[in-house]
């Protein structure tokens, strides 16, 4: 293990892709929020990038959209600068007006009622993946329950083949994976392939909802949108890969997180079976401590004076959410996991700002309903061994991670 206050500060480069895979990113982002809050990067795998690192400096950033803008023909939302073929445009990679005009399009989809006649759907589901779960022998539980629950409710909200909803899971992972060799894809040409299939399977989708009367689902919306319904391929598929991600990583990563966040501080754990009410505290918490989409990017359109540094036009700027959310601050106690705390939906994980996340109280009752399905279920859930983490400094995920439920 590097010592973090051995490497020069100038030096630092949180975004190395081993760091996230060994999970050994924190202590560079506590130094780089003590010494050198605004961070330049002049060397990175992904090339020159100023580094967010403290929790009101996000903000300033995230609710700047003038100054920082989040266009895809700028660079985008993520540190890596897609090539041109893979730079898809998506209502999140958009600035005001029409990120407002699309973004209002889906948004009915997360509106209090639809969420209300979801809520029994998701309860089902969740019971029948947890009675259908062995005991007494070692199982993976992102296999089994993150990415099953999450790929279900995709399923849904798509209205997407329910027997191929696999798929959605493996779109998603091309989707945001740094093609490199052993990776889920390889090569750009590779990424770009996928990427393609995905758009044609959710084309013949689109025409077919387009023929026919508007419904609450999101192909719907989009083909009957008046700002969505004339879009190029490109930002078709964009906006399917956005909704995609956005729905499966949050809310799949956090139903890992919160099982390993709990098994790690089981006194946390003890306090949550004593009084159940505590599971939407404890789900903002996991949110926070979890953080499942570590940065969010933007492109300076303009000089900007920034915690004493000037970030240059044409600059690209990382918000750190990982590294605001454990503010010491902006936030009590951030390195403890705390599930009763006073104020638990304060923290970045969901941005801020125009773009904040759309399905954010999707993914809360979500987490909320399988933890009520769990403690009605199982006395203890044991962690048999270390997770295997997502090679990413963008999704802080989780690949693998096995568990036992004792007979």
């Amino acid at each position: 293990m590097i010592d973090p206050q051995s490497i020069p500060i100038d030096k630092i480069d949180v975004s190395a892709l081993e760091l996230w895979r060994e999970n050994r990113h924190l202590p560079l982002f506590e130094r780089l929020r003590r010494e050198d809050p605004v961070h330049w990067c002049a060397e990175s795998m992904f090339g020159p990038y100023w580094s967010i690192t403290r929790f009101d400096d996000i903000l300033a950033v995230d609710t700047n959209h003038q100054a920082f803008s989040s266009e895809a023909e700028l660079g985008g939302i993520a540190i890596l600068d897609a090539r041109q073929d893979l730079r898809l445009p998506m209502f999140i990679a958009m600035d005001p007006p029409k990120h407002d005009a699309q973004r209002k399009v889906v948004s009915p989809i997360v509106a209090p009622a639809s969420l209300a006649d979801f809520e029994p759907i998701i309860r089902e589901r969740a019971g029948r993946i947890l009675d259908a779960l062995p005991r007494g022998e070692t199982f993976d539980w992102v296999d089994r329950v993150s990415i099953e629950l999450t790929t279900q409710m995709l399923a849904t909200l798509f209205d997407f083949p329910f027997e191929d909803r696999r798929k959605l899971t493996y779109w998603s992972d091309v989707a945001t994976v740094i093609p490199q060799p052993g990776a889920i894809v390889e090569t750009d040409d590779e990424k770009v392939a996928v990427l393609m299939e995905c758009l044609r399977e959710f084309t013949t989708l689109l025409l077919d909802r387009a023929a026919a009367p508007p419904k609450n689902d999101l192909i719907s919306m989009l083909a009957h949108g008046q700002a969505t319904q004339n879009m190029p391929p490109e930002e078709f598929l964009g906006n399917i890969v956005l909704l995609i991600v956005g729905g499966n990583d949050t809310t799949r990563n956090s139903i890992t997180g919160s099982l390993l966040a709990l098994s790690e501080n089981p006194e946390q754990f003890a306090k949550l079976r004593a009084d159940p009410s505590l599971i939407p505290s404890m789900v903002s918490e996991t949110i926070r401590w979890q953080t499942p989409l570590a940065h969010m990017r933007r492109t300076a359109t303009q000089d900007v004076e920034l915690g004493g540094k000037t970030i240059r036009k044409g600059d690209k700027v990382v918000m750190w959410y990982i590294s605001g959310n454990r503010d010491e601050t902006a936030i009590d106690q951030p390195d403890r996991y705390i599930i009763d705390r006073e104020r638990p939906r304060h923290h970045l994980s969901f941005g801020f700002g125009v773009h904040r996340c759309v399905g954010n109280r999707l993914a809360e009752m979500q987490l909320r309903i399988v933890w009520e399905e769990i403690l009605g279920r199982f006395p203890r859930i044991e962690i048999m061994g270390d997770p295997l983490r997502v090679n990413s400094c963008f999704v802080r995920g989780y690949e693998s991670l096995p568990v036992r439920i004792p007979a």
